[in-house]
């Protein structure tokens, strides 16, 4: 049997030459036409598969925060928080260049919405006001998002000239690049344990110091 002309096109390897891309130049440099090329394929051969670049990048986008687990919200809504905040961290920091699509919003894209739906069911279940809960659910995406945007610790040049003398409170800023993953992950873990620790705060103000409160305040 001849082997056909064009190299075989899915849906699962267009979404991952595409983020390929993404990954390599960023959302601009993201074009049907560029894409086309670099699966060897005429550009109308993607429309088979896929009706424009924004259900591609809406498909990306599932395919990447697929792994995020709003499950925890079972185990009590400080659970919940953690466990949706670290993985959606952890899938969003694999794949920086796509964080501002992501950070947009659900839209329309199905799987976002069922997971809002499952944060804001999780809050409101353990008494959380439906304005709270909102705004829980809206600060934490921002602390993922901004967190995943890019390295603090990387930010800083390796080089202890740049802030001898001039800059005598950063005489270890040389050091940060070298522990970046380590230290940007500890603030964001920092930052999470704040978060929650107001929010305990709050809860108890508004709810009151009931079951889901005492149940997790164990954990780390």
């Amino acid at each position: 049997m001849p082997r056909p002309s064009n190299p075989l096109l899915s849906a699962d390897r267009i979404r991952r030459a595409g983020l390929e891309i993404i990954d390599a130049r960023g959302l601009e440099g993201l074009s049907m036409r560029g894409l086309a090329d670099e699966l060897g394929v005429k550009a109308s051969s993607l429309y088979n598969h896929v009706p424009a670049k924004e259900q591609l990048l809406q498909e990306i986008a599932d395919d990447v925060t697929a792994s995020v687990d709003v499950s925890g919200f079972e185990a009590g809504w400080p659970t919940g928080i953690r466990t949706w905040a670290r993985s959606y961290r952890a899938a969003l920091t694999a794949h920086p260049n796509l964080v501002p699509y992501i950070a947009y919003g659900p839209a329309r894209r199905e799987a976002a919405l069922r997971r809002a739906d499952a944060v804001h069911g999780g809050l409101t279940r353990a008494g959380w006001p439906q304005r709270y809960a909102t705004m829980i659910g809206a600060s934490t995406k921002y602390l993922v998002v901004g967190s995943a945007m890019g390295s603090f610790s990387a930010g800083f040049v390796d080089d202890a000239e740049v802030y001898d003398e001039r800059f005598p409170h950063l005489d270890r800023a040389h050091l940060l690049r070298g522990h970046a993953a380590e230290i940007d992950n500890d603030s964001f873990e920092l930052a999470l344990a704040a978060l929650i620790d107001g929010l305990h705060r709050l809860y108890h103000d508004l709810v009151g110091a009931d079951g889901p409160r005492e149940r997790d305040r164990t954990e780390g």
